[in-house]
């Protein structure tokens, strides 16, 4: 890995992971990179290209066309699928309704993997995702995996999404991450686990600054 510092933010869907990560990358003048993202837009060409999850053939032909990038805007993170900008359409809810099952499917980790590996080698990073201190980057030197109050975590990402799905509801919501939760940790490629050396961060009761404060405090012995 030469000398770059990682910073591994693993941790269950809306704990806030994106908002801890993207502070610190911004802070530490780090790229950030957020995997949940790149597995959203494969999910995104999915969708748009009738791809049977079940079928081998179609997803590796399928993975041969995706590629993905991340560039800083406006200190603000933005993925590009196959060059066309695809950052908000990736938060809508028909990819949120699949993207666990998308990101199940081990064709699908391998080559992410992949290329998070690759963007790891050459910068100094923050990372944020559910296998990214025990399957991408096992020797990070920062671990830390969020978690937060179920209810806690559906309020936050009501407070999020209502604003572009006016018909969705906080049931809706609370079942999508009851779901998600159990298709992540009950998956048999890169389940959501917490690496032995991760630092647990629960921030149910914690302020954004609050939690950069630890998170600063984790990664300033490596700096």
């Amino acid at each position: 890995m030469g000398n770059n510092i990682i910073v591994a933010i693993d941790g269950y869907s809306s704990c806030g992971k994106s908002t801890l990560a993207k502070a610190l990358a911004k802070k530490l003048h780090f790229i950030y990179v957020d995997s949940g993202a790149m597995y959203r837009a494969v999910a995104l060409y999915f969708l748009r290209n009738n791809i049977d999850l079940k079928d081998p053939e179609q997803i590796a032909e399928a993975l041969k066309n995706i590629h993905l990038n991340f560039h800083s805007r406006d200190y603000q993170t933005h993925i590009t699928l196959n060059d066309e900008e695809v950052s908000d359409e990736i938060r809508l809810m028909p990819v949120s309704e699949t993207v666990s099952a998308v990101s199940a499917i081990r064709a699908v980790r391998k080559e992410m993997v992949k290329q998070q590996q690759r963007m790891g080698r050459s910068k100094n990073i923050v990372m944020d995702g559910r296998d990214i201190g025990t399957a991408v980057f096992p020797d990070a030197p920062v671990k830390i995996f969020m978690t937060a109050d179920p209810k806690v975590r559906a309020e936050r990402r009501f407070k999020e999404l209502a604003p572009k799905n006016p018909d969705i509801t906080l049931e809706d919501i609370f079942e999508n991450l009851a779901h998600r939760d159990y298709q992540d940790t009950t998956r048999a490629e890169s389940p959501l686990v917490r690496a032995e050396d991760a630092i647990i961060l629960d921030n149910t009761d914690l302020t954004p600054d609050e939690q950069l404060l630890f998170a600063l405090s984790r990664v300033e012995p490596f700096l």
